[in-house]
């Protein structure tokens, strides 16, 4: 289950992987990497079929990265999700959010029985401060009805 404080643990990791960066420019992962670098968070694409995303390079796993990151976030398909989050355990991090649309009943079951922090079922960019447009009346709308964790 999400509680405020592990959203708010999440954003406060300002240097993030994401996997499941996507090569194509419209996709929602280009949109989401694009906004979190303007709300200045230092990101890491993860993709194993791109060695370049948006300009930089793209690590094929986490354990490749160059340094520890705060936290993950995967826009993984729900197939691969469960993978990709026991890599992120098995790397040490332990800060994850798992978009909704990516989530994964074995991947969130494997959080829980190693006893790591997750968000799921949240966009992420309803919460990484400032919010704006769009997400900014998202998170209104869905606090207004109870999805908001508190």
């Amino acid at each position: 289950m999400n509680t405020r404080t592990d959203i708010q643990d999440f954003v406060a990791q300002k240097t993030l992987a994401v996997v499941g960066m996507s090569r194509a420019p419209q996709s929602f992962s280009a949109h989401a990497a694009k906004e979190l670098r303007g709300k200045g968070y230092r990101l890491f694409p993860v993709n194993p079929n791109a060695t370049e995303v948006q300009g930089e390079k793209c690590y094929p796993t986490l354990a490749a990265l160059p340094e520890k990151v705060g936290g993950v976030l995967f826009l993984t398909p729900p197939a691969a999700t469960e993978q990709a989050v026991r890599e992120a355990v098995a790397v040490g991090v332990t800060h994850l959010w798992i978009q909704q649309g990516a989530e994964s009943n074995d991947a969130l079951a494997f959080c829980e029985a190693q006893n790591v922090s997750v968000v799921s079922g949240h966009c992420i960019l309803m919460f990484a401060e400032p919010v704006t447009s769009f997400h900014r009346v998202h998170r209104f709308f869905k606090g207004l009805f109870g999805g908001v964790p508190q």
